[in-house]
């Protein structure tokens, strides 16, 4: 597939395939023009984005954002040491998992052995160390740049491998999603305010495995009560999902769960993002759709391993997408939450691989160190 499919010009939106060279030598962002009277044409307005001293910084100066949050800068990826081993796709030039791709064509549900069972064990409790990090850091005057930062220093101090990075070409080290981002927000240098919502979603690959769970902060002491009760419920709605998992359970039945107890707050399902399976491959077999009556195919057999990470939004459950091609937004700018845990099927429920100590969510932590 040509790399540049399905880029448009940011001052036209028409198809386009020149990249501005100014961009390319700052490594910022790409920025498209479908030609040269185009590029002409909208300069005075797209090199704004070169220097902080000009202006605000905005890379889409045509794109209408759906809510208030704006990107930053995005700085270079970080490098990794070359001891520790990779998934195929970080060293493949367009950042494909090729393994992914076969697997998705078999459609397999993999049943793991108990050696698979324990190296992914091992790179979800690492996975969650690293999030732990990232939980400390975060605050207001923080960057989101900086949260990245943390998450990928703690990775490699595990001999991980932070999933996300080069993953189809994602830039950073784990997502950090603020606001209205409802997931893959891209790590940038805005600064968290006191108020927002910060959701940090990290996945680290140890030994061939990945261990994939993210959590939504709350930022400072001024978050308002309908974000407080939407983490919440986002969280009870995770909880409630993961109560119902075993043998015999049919993966279409968790979104049914879940959609009950959002709506019965006043609360969206968001239906373009769901849950995964993961093992040795970062996505995979099944798809585990957050919705009510979706047609997932697949009933639940000991040895399955996925996740479970249902988006709530506080108002529509549509999304639109930021014109870097990862960042998913709400398409009314209304507030989203999300969290996440890697499970494994039992004998008679599962197991919570990703949890932390307690199974406490580090917003309780946030709300009672509030008051």
């Amino acid at each position: 597939m040509d790399d540049l499919e399905g880029k448009k010009c940011i001052g036209c939106q028409k198809p386009a395939k020149l990249r501005c060279p100014t961009c390319i030598k700052m490594s910022l962002p790409d920025a498209y023009f479908c030609d040269q009277s185009c590029f002409k044409a909208f300069w005075p307005i797209h090199k704004f984005s070169h220097s902080d001293v000009n202006g605000p910084y905005n890379p889409w100066p045509c794109y209408s954002f759906t809510g208030s949050l704006r990107p930053g800068r995005v700085t270079d990826r970080r490098p990794v040491p070359d001891h520790i081993p990779r998934p195929d796709y970080a060293l493949h030039p367009q950042g494909v998992s090729l393994e992914e791709r076969q697997s998705k064509s078999e459609r397999v549900i993999k049943v793991l052995t108990d050696e698979e069972k324990e190296g992914l064990k091992v790179a979800c409790k690492l996975g969650r160390e690293c999030l732990n990090e990232a939980a400390k850091a975060c605050g207001p005057g923080v960057t989101t740049e900086e949260i990245d930062r943390v998450v990928h220093e703690a990775a490699i101090e595990r001999d991980c491998y932070p999933s996300p990075l080069g993953y189809y070409k994602f830039p950073k080290s784990c997502c950090t999603s603020v606001n209205e981002v409802i997931c893959h927000g891209i790590p940038d240098m805005r600064k968290l305010e006191n108020g927002d919502l910060c959701n940090v979603d990290v996945t680290v690959y140890h030994r061939g495995f990945h261990g994939d769970l993210n959590e939504t902060f709350l930022v400072g002491d001024k978050v308002d009560e309908e974000s407080r009760k939407l983490v919440k419920v986002t969280f009870e709605c995770l909880q409630q999902a993961i109560a119902i998992v075993k043998p015999g359970v049919k993966f279409r039945e968790i979104g049914n769960v879940i959609q009950k107890h959002a709506n019965a707050n006043g609360f969206s399902v968001v239906k373009g993002y769901c849950g995964h399976g993961i093992h040795r491959l970062f996505h995979t077999a099944p798809n585990v759709p957050h919705y009510a009556k979706n047609n997932a195919t697949g009933v639940m057999k000991a040895g399955n391993s996925f996740t479970i990470e249902p988006m709530i939004n506080a108002g529509t459950y549509h999304d639109d997408k930021w014109p870097d091609d990862w960042t998913a937004v709400t398409r009314d700018g209304r507030r989203s939450a999300q969290f996440e845990q890697t499970l494994l099927v039992t004998d008679t429920g599962c197991e919570i691989l990703t949890k932390r100590d307690g199974n406490r969510p580090w917003f309780m932590d946030q709300i009672e160190q509030s008051y």
